[in-house]
């Protein structure tokens, strides 16, 4: 695909900028602490498929203003609980509701470039559930405010927060956060491994992210990147189906121009140059994982 212009898209409560080969989206609805409406699903689930297929972009930073007062407070349920569906649906069945939150959540997990959250501000709902748990990095605000408040919104923890949570930081650790609606800091024992980086200060936190993000946009293969990306989000049911991934995985690697490029850095004792594209070497339509006949294979072991 040719290069978006994100300034053309016609966001308006995101800001999005390309430096480089970092992406980042600032929520930008301060004034409302950064709630979930309608059209931040829309805007970022937007911006996350265009960045995916954008070769320019390396790595995806969503943050806040760091003068906000929330990284993301929630839904914007001051309308009721109806905001959190679309009325359309509703012509559509009893099952045809898709939750929001977990509309993004998808989309940041699609997304085959490295991504990160910088959370410098305090956090409930879907500040806590989709703009923070599909993410690869997540650096926080010591000092920030954070809550799963569901149960004691007489609701059930949304974009698939119950399936991601418990895979991060352990089943135990996510009962303690999910089924409590308890509020927590970064350094709580429930919730601390969650987080790459707890840094002291607001205004620390995207610097830091950005940082990191600079270093790895730098040196790693964005090929490998989203296989390595593949293999974590979709293992094998079976140690003995894993390797069947993986080494499909290695040979595809192994095979490339960046494979080839990272040998012979080593060899000359440099950085390596990689210059692979998803758009020319991965497609998104087809992803390698689901090209392998894991039984027929099996069979053979």
């Amino acid at each position: 695909m040719s290069s978006p212009d994100y300034r053309a898209q016609g966001l308006k409560d995101i800001i999005v900028t390309l430096d480089g080969a970092i992406l980042t989206i600032v929520l930008n609805r301060a004034k409302d602490r950064n709630t979930l409406t309608e059209n931040i699903v829309d805007e970022t689930t937007k911006v996350f498929d265009l960045a995916d297929r954008d070769d320019r972009v390396r790595v995806v930073i969503l943050t806040a203003e760091h003068t906000a007062p929330a990284y993301c407070s929630g839904a914007d349920i001051s309308g009721g609980w109806k905001v959190l569906w679309r009325p359309e649906a509703e012509k559509e069945g009893e099952h045809a509701h898709r939750d929001g939150g977990g509309e993004v959540s998808l989309a940041i997990m699609r997304c085959r470039k490295i991504t990160i959250a910088a959370i410098n501000g305090h956090a409930a709902g879907v500040g806590m559930t989709a703009f923070q748990l599909p993410f690869d990095f997540r650096f926080v605000w010591a000092g920030a405010k954070l809550t799963f408040p569901f149960v004691r919104r007489g609701i059930v923890p949304e974009a698939t927060s119950t399936y991601l949570l418990p895979r991060l930081i352990g089943h135990s650790r996510a009962n303690s956060l999910l089924l409590t609606g308890a509020t927590v800091t970064p350094e709580s024992p429930y919730i601390k491994d969650l987080y790459h980086q707890i840094l002291p200060t607001r205004e620390g936190v995207y610097p830091a992210a950005k940082a990191f993000a600079e270093e790895l946009a730098a040196n790693t293969s964005m090929v490998s990147i989203a296989y390595a990306k593949g293999l974590l989000q979709h293992p094998g049911s079976s140690i003995e189906e894993n390797h069947l991934l993986d080494s499909r995985a290695i040979k595809l690697g192994a095979m490339s121009n960046d494979g080839k490029e990272g040998v012979l850095a080593f060899k000359e004792r440099r950085l390596p140059k990689f210059r692979d594209k998803l758009s020319e070497n991965v497609s998104p339509w087809y992803p390698w994982w689901r090209t392998i006949d894991v039984r027929h294979r099996q069979s053979k072991l």
